[in-house]
């Protein structure tokens, strides 16, 4: 996975997440999303001003005074705990 920030100030961030599809984006918006802190967040996999189909862009709105890094570091912990967890069911379920 390639990340590259395209936009960012102190309460938005757009980064580029390479090699992802809406599988994991829907994940990791509806995470970001289950944040109070978080005004927004959205993704796109074809802006306007591609010309076509790119990796997607992800885009975080916070509350003025919360850093938009730190609610995505937040919700990725949180994605990676609920895999885990997925996981561990399935595997004691087999």
């Amino acid at each position: 996975m390639e990340l590259r920030v395209t936009e960012r100030t102190e309460t938005e961030l757009s980064i580029e997440i390479g090699g992802e599809d809406h599988t994991f984006m829907n994940v990791l918006k509806g995470t970001l999303l289950e944040q109070e802190n978080v005004a927004a967040a959205t993704y796109d996999v074809n802006p306007e001003q591609s010309g076509g189909q790119t990796d997607p862009i992800l885009t975080i709105k916070t509350e003025p005074g919360v850093d938009p890094i730190d609610a995505l570091e937040e919700s990725a912990g949180t994605v990676r705990e609920k895999t885990t967890s997925f996981r561990n069911a399935f595997e004691a379920a087999v």
